[in-house]
């Protein structure tokens, strides 16, 4: 059974920083993309970044030049490091990778983590 957990959520203020984790567990042949996305109350979930298995990133415009996303592909972990954290960026942060076991490919999902940001 695989078993993505995310940790780092948390209070933090506007303007400040935050890094988020997630890791992958469990019998895992391999994983290509892994993302994070987030969903704000009353708001549809959103991508918010991802990172291919060759490391090339791709981020939403909304978070361009704030969040960097990176990977660890010796732990299965995925990071996620929030700066210059404004209001609207407080949202359920959910992780999301396509991971290979011997039943083949399937994307899983974190259980969320919230991120709450404060004036």
């Amino acid at each position: 059974q695989v078993q993505l957990v995310e940790s780092g959520g948390g209070l933090v203020q506007a303007g400040g920083s935050r890094g988020l984790s997630c890791a992958a567990s469990g019998i895992i042949y391999g994983i290509d993309a892994m993302g994070w996305y987030r969903q704000a109350p009353g708001k549809q979930r959103e991508l918010v970044a991802f990172v291919s298995s060759g490391g090339s990133t791709n981020y939403a415009d909304s978070v361009k030049g704030r969040f960097t996303i990176s990977r660890d592909n010796a732990k299965n972990t995925v990071y996620l490091q929030m700066s210059s954290l404004k209001l609207e960026d407080t949202a359920v942060y959910y992780c999301n990778a396509g991971v290979y076991t011997k039943y083949g490919r399937r994307e899983y999902w974190g259980q969320g983590t919230q991120v709450t940001v404060s004036s």
